[in-house]
């Protein structure tokens, strides 16, 4: 606690003052353009890996960075994913996994959870994750995590799509959804890419929004 009151006086005094107008701004509401779902690890910042201001990412975490499909009991997540795309109108959606995950590690071992039932229940919406990878490696858990990590992302997404607001948005074409996995080691991301049918790194993925923006820093 001492690094969190320590660290509130910090901000008060220096990245509050800095950022004062946009806080200012910031009191009266929000508008965010995506809404960033990812995991609880503590290992995770997203604001820091994508180096976003307050007000930019509307995010939602949880272990495992997973959307359950919709149903007609709504969970927190549910209703953050309605409010995020009906009510603040975010134009695109990322669902982003990490290396290491503890959570995937526990869908690859549910037996081991026992003690933790309402985290084996939770996880339990990984299951076609693992069971697909499974399948493919004919049932072969060794190395495999890092693909469970994958597929359990491409899962998240079509889960996304069972829910009325986003399949509501994906059928004008005002919302685009993202598959990322980021890599603590590295500090590296890399994108789902659907013509590759893999994931690639950001910066080819999204090739033509790197481009502009080293013209807008030449031109600036």
């Amino acid at each position: 606690m001492e690094k969190l009151i320590s660290g509130i006086a910090k901000f008060k005094s220096s990245s509050y003052e800095e950022r004062k107008k946009l806080f200012s701004e910031l009191a009266n509401g929000q508008s965010p353009e995506v809404l960033f779902i990812t995991c609880s690890d503590s290992r995770i910042d997203p604001n820091l890996v994508t180096q976003t201001e307050p007000g930019d990412l509307f995010i939602i975490r949880n272990a495992g960075n997973i959307v359950p499909p919709n149903q007609r009991n709504a969970g927190g997540v549910t209703a953050s994913i309605e409010f995020a795309v009906a009510a603040l109108g975010v134009q695109h959606i990322v669902v982003c996994g990490h290396s290491d995950c503890g959570a995937m590690k526990g869908a690859l071992n549910l037996g081991a959870l026992n003690d933790l039932p309402h985290v084996k229940d939770w996880l339990e919406h990984s299951r076609g994750a693992v069971e697909a990878v499974r399948a493919r490696n004919g049932g072969d858990d060794s190395n495999i995590l890092n693909q469970v990590t994958e597929e359990n992302v491409l899962q998240q997404l079509q889960h996304l799509r069972t829910h009325p607001a986003v399949l509501a948005k994906l059928a004008t074409g005002s919302i685009e959804l993202h598959g990322w996995i980021y890599d603590i080691k590295h500090g590296s991301i890399s994108s789902y890419d659907a013509d590759k049918g893999a994931f690639v790194p950001v910066e080819e993925h999204y090739a033509e929004f790197m481009d502009a923006d080293k013209r807008a820093l030449k031109t600036a």
